[in-house]
């Protein structure tokens, strides 16, 4: 009787690892593009200058904070000029220095010009925030949320041109609450050999463009004649190696500027003929990278690498439990 039991059980677990298996190959062929390896036309020199980092300049820089060090991830946060809350709740959570032992990580803060009326006392702050904390990196575009292309291709060029040493980066809102410890334990020291054209999130695989003039992301036909998006990752957060800094800053040359960011960079993949990986768990099912707001719970939080939607207090307040508890999980 225990001998049949036995067996019984060990057929279950044949029956789903086969099952997970299966279901794996049908929801990454799902999520695949078909790839077209032929380039585009360069764009037009008017075009081309929206996005170029040459078109800008910096007011606030940091080059030396890579050149002596050879960062094993390099977290890149785009905030407005004005958040110094969420700056500062960031320098004591998740983006605090030293965090994870024998793990080089290093933290910034990318923004652009304070918006009109409000320049000249931010300016100063921020000014002063820079040289306290050395993690402010400033060009001199207007920050705003229809300027965040920009801001993320000039994020890409300063990784290929003055952190080229790092192993990966990630780009994440200034509202994220980051497990940094899955995400470095799990996702890139725990996945193998160091990863390259690797980039990875919440894959959007069925995008379609806004039409509609009313909706915050409305793109016209003639900005954007194509009826869907290819497979994207979420902007609120996502990882690549550090190579992909450099390609999709070339391949920015092809693509026409749009106010959607990580649809922008999905267009950008590509060209490059790369593909964005799903990180997620089949067992049970689960998004790696949340992009909707979970009521706080210490072990659903260390099974994710990002949840969304944290104003500055909040993500203090949940952190000294999470950073105490999350190892019990």
């Amino acid at each position: 009787m225990l001998n049949t039991s036995y067996w019984r059980l060990v057929k279950l677990f044949i029956i789903a690892g086969v099952l997970t298996f299966v279901v794996t190959i049908l929801l990454n062929k799902k999520a695949q593009p078909k790839t077209d390896l032929s380039t585009p036309s360069p764009l037009s020199q008017e075009l081309y200058q929206v996005i170029s980092p040459e078109t800008y300049k910096y007011l606030l820089n940091h080059v030396s904070v890579c050149k002596e060090r050879s960062p094993f991830l390099v977290l890149m946060v785009p905030v407005a000029p004005a958040d110094g809350l969420s700056r500062d709740a960031i320098r004591k959570t998740w983006g605090r220095p030293g965090l994870i032992s024998n793990v080089d990580i290093l933290t910034l803060f990318y923004v652009g010009l304070p918006k009109e009326g409000q320049s000249s006392h931010i300016q100063q702050d921020l000014e002063k925030e820079s040289k306290e904390h050395a993690d402010i990196i400033q060009m001199d575009f207007l920050d705003s949320y229809h300027n965040l292309t920009i801001k993320s291709m000039m994020i890409m060029d300063w990784l290929a041109t003055h952190c080229q040493g790092a192993s990966y980066a990630m780009k994440v809102d200034s509202d994220v609450f980051v497990n940094v410890f899955y995400l470095v334990n799990k996702l890139l020291v725990g996945g193998g050999p160091l990863r390259h054209k690797y980039i990875t999130g919440s894959v959007i695989s069925d995008g379609r463009p806004r039409r509609d003039r009313k909706s915050k992301w409305h793109l016209s036909e003639d900005i954007y004649p194509e009826d869907t998006f290819p497979p994207y990752v979420s902007g609120a957060g996502y990882v690549f190696s550090i190579d992909l800094a450099n390609r999709i800053s070339w391949a920015s040359r092809f693509v026409r500027p749009i106010p959607l960011e990580d649809v922008y960079v999905g267009l950008c993949l590509r060209v490059l003929g790369v593909r964005p990986v799903y990180s997620r768990t089949l067992l049970p099912p689960r998004n790696l990278f949340e992009i909707n707001r979970l009521d706080y719970e210490t072990c659903t939080y260390a099974t994710r690498v990002i949840v969304t939607g944290f104003k500055p207090d909040e993500l203090l307040d949940i952190w000294g439990d999470f950073q105490k508890s999350h190892l019990t999980c």
